[in-house]
């Protein structure tokens, strides 16, 4: 199991206070792991679980002192702003926070050795078979430079990394509430109609605790090292189906307004193949999407109830 394995070892986890950061902290304190947690903001942990280190690890000298005083065995580079805008303004803060921060982690860990490297890429990044097409936003080119810098630091320097390309997750968060999947739950349970494109791209949706089971399972998994694994469910749903899906939950009285706003440009559409990744590491999604849905619209639900999430988002 790989939560034996992980017992009493020392991780790292960049960007540990973003959506799948955080679950993932909290599932390596539940191994046994002595979890270190970066984050660019102050983070108060009041558990004690995980002890946390701040700095912007585009800095070198920064990720350099941190990981000097951590001396990790196992690193999940998270870090990194997830955004998908298109404006010319991301380019700059997506080069520093995703492409040169993996290029300093990727440094010191050839400098200084550990076990593993992760390093989660995205569904938005061209895949391997598809070298001549061209990223649709500054934060999926950020992320493809990251995965070629992660490749060649294999080939060339030997550095133990494993690159999981993760599809579009959802699940329960207070992460960024704008996310289709929060905001339609919370526009549904404010009785406003969601206010959406054509509703016509396919995604293949992936749920955290999976997520999360497949990192962990890429720590430890032999034979893996130098793979890049496909982490989706390996089937697509369009926009237009699972809005539908959450309304059938939530409200089924309530309409959409599909159209009212203009599809973004390059939008990606595929599925992961994750046969690779249930050869090599024995991982398979075991969340379906209706169950993931209705535990995620449970939550938000809970958490309107309680005056944990204010509906006039």
């Amino acid at each position: 199991m790989e939560s034996e394995e992980l017992n009493g070892k020392r991780v790292l986890v960049t960007g540990a206070r973003g959506f799948i950061g955080a679950y993932l902290c909290d599932a390596l304190v539940a191994a046994g792991a002595e979890v270190h947690a970066v984050s660019r903001t102050v983070k108060e942990d009041k558990s004690n679980k995980a002890q946390w280190w701040q700095g912007d690890l585009a800095e070198f000298n920064t990720a350099e002192q941190i990981f000097e005083e951590v001396c990790p065995e196992y690193i999940y580079h998270m870090a990194g702003i997830a955004a998908g805008s298109r404006d010319l303004s991301m380019v700059l803060p997506t080069l520093g926070s995703n492409l040169v921060s993996t290029a300093n982690m990727l440094v010191l860990a050839k400098k200084h050795g550990c076990e593993r490297f992760i390093l989660p890429g995205s569904m938005e990044e061209p895949g391997e078979q598809e070298a001549e097409k061209i990223p649709g936003s500054p934060y999926a080119a950020s992320k493809w430079g990251a995965t070629v810098y992660a490749k060649m630091f294999h080939a060339l320097y030997e550095v133990p990394v494993v690159i999981l390309r993760v599809f579009m997750v959802y699940g329960p968060s207070r992460q960024d509430l704008n996310k289709l999947i929060p905001y339609v739950i919370l526009s549904l349970l404010r009785k406003n109609a969601p206010a959406l494109g054509s509703g016509q791209r396919t995604i293949d949706w992936i749920y955290i605790d999976d997520v999360v089971q497949a990192l962990l399972k890429s720590a430890v998994a032999p034979g893996v090292v130098g793979k890049t694994l496909d982490i989706g469910s390996g089937k697509a749903i369009s926009v237009r189906e699972l809005v539908d899906l959450l309304v059938d939950i939530v409200d089924p009285a309530i309409p959409v307004d599909f159209g009212s706003l203009h599809d973004r440009p390059f939008e990606q559409e595929k599925v992961a193949n994750i046969s690779e990744a249930a050869r090599s590491m024995d991982w398979r999604p075991r969340t379906d999407l209706q169950e993931g849905l209705r535990k995620t619209v449970s939550w938000y639900r809970e958490c309107v109830a309680a005056g944990d999430i204010e509906l006039s988002f």
